[in-house]
């Protein structure tokens, strides 16, 4: 597998670009509330990310995706389109932002519980967060790729939770998705060796029930099998020469 090493100008750009998508997150934040249709959430975004960072929306038109953000509620795994559907309270959704600029991509989400969730609720959200930073933690030079999900894969069953096998992390930088595939599962020791200037994202899927997904008619909309509760968060990660960068760290997590 052939995975790119990024130079320090690109290092740069992806800096700029991922700063910009966790911004674009952390200022979603106090619209998600009961109420409020997922395509309002779009909207807003939208605005945000052409208007005032002048940047643009990468998921708008691709692959014929047709909004500018994912918003992904409950038993929704990923890639849910945004659509009338309001907010109740109790609901979890995940907010998926990728934003292109100066021809780089920056790639991030995070769950949000509307109001107060239930406690499975509250309990697979956190778990979740902690199967992402976990998988993080793995990253730094000289290990291998699978470390990662081995990582992932042990907490979440740990935790009596499952974790999707049919979407993964992926590589990033002038291509939206570009090698490697980042696995959520697996074996320690396997895959590729991490070298300084790789750049992947890692956005394990957790689910309450089985870890099997299908994809609705619409051809995006990957819902769990059995139609339990799913959280995912993701951040774009930069493998430096001692370890790595979250590149997309939001102001919540600088302690993490």
């Amino acid at each position: 597998m052939n995975i790119p090493i990024k130079s320090a100008a690109e290092i740069e750009k992806m800096r700029l670009v991922c700063r910009l998508a966790s911004e674009a997150l952390e200022m979603i934040a106090p619209y998600v509330v009961a109420g409020v249709a997922t395509i309002e959430l779009n909207r807003i975004c939208h605005e945000y990310i052409t208007k005032v960072q002048h940047a643009i929306p990468s998921p708008l038109n691709y692959r014929g995706f047709p909004k500018s953000i994912c918003t992904s509620i409950n038993h929704v795994v990923c890639h849910g389109i945004p659509s009338k559907e309001k907010l109740k309270s109790g609901d979890i959704i995940n907010i998926d932002i990728t934003i292109t600029k100066d021809g780089y991509f920056g790639d991030t989400s995070k769950m949000f519980i509307v109001d107060e969730g239930s406690a499975l609720a509250n309990r697979l959200v956190k778990v979740a967060q902690e199967c992402l930073y976990l998988g993080i933690k793995e990253v730094k030079p000289g290990t291998h790729l699978g470390n990662i999900g081995a990582a992932i894969q042990k907490h979440a069953e740990a935790q009596r939770f499952s974790v999707v096998r049919e979407y993964c992390g992926h590589g990033i930088g002038s291509a939206f998705h570009e090698p490697p595939q980042v696995l959520h599962y697996g074996e320690i020791n396997t895959g590729e060796i991490l070298k300084p200037g790789m750049i992947f994202t890692i956005e394990p899927m957790i689910n309450a029930g089985t870890y099997q997904t299908k994809l609705l008619n619409d051809g995006w909309t990957a819902i769990t099998e059995d139609q339990k509760l799913s959280a995912q968060w993701e951040h774009t990660i930069l493998v430096t020469e001692n370890g790595h960068d979250i590149l997309t760290k939001r102001k919540e997590e600088v302690n993490s």
